[in-house]
């Protein structure tokens, strides 16, 4: 009998300085992300050991420093790295689902915002 469970970082914020135009550059926006990891343990969970599961204050970290980094064109292709990334760090990661959130995506019209879910199944 495997095992599978689910870990969410739900509402990660971030200020950073992504999109399309000159301005958003210059100006910069917060940023949110939802990180949905479905992970196979690497031990049983009864060992109750952190190394055979995903560490969640380290894939905040490395979310963190993805969305902070260098500024991309598309929260597309941020989710997709994010969700990437998440992977190969963590092997035990068999499908991660990242949505990202601009809330002040330039849009001509009122919108609380423009969000983008990349499913990666490793």
């Amino acid at each position: 009998m495997t095992t599978t469970y689910t870990i969410l970082l739900k509402n990660c914020a971030f200020f950073a300085r992504h999109g399309l135009h000159d301005a958003e550059e210059f100006l910069g926006q917060r940023f949110f992300v939802d990180a949905e990891l479905e992970v196979k343990p690497l031990k049983p969970l009864t060992d109750d050991e952190i190394d055979s599961t995903v560490d969640y204050g380290i894939a905040f970290q490395e979310i963190e420093k993805i969305v902070t980094g260098r500024r991309r064109y598309l929260i597309e292709a941020l989710a997709q790295e994010i969700a990437a990334v998440l992977c190969a760090r963590f092997p035990q990661i068999s499908r991660a689902r990242i949505t990202v959130r601009k809330p002040n995506a330039p849009v001509p019209g009122v919108l609380d915002y423009v969000q983008v879910t990349v499913d990666h199944v490793v």
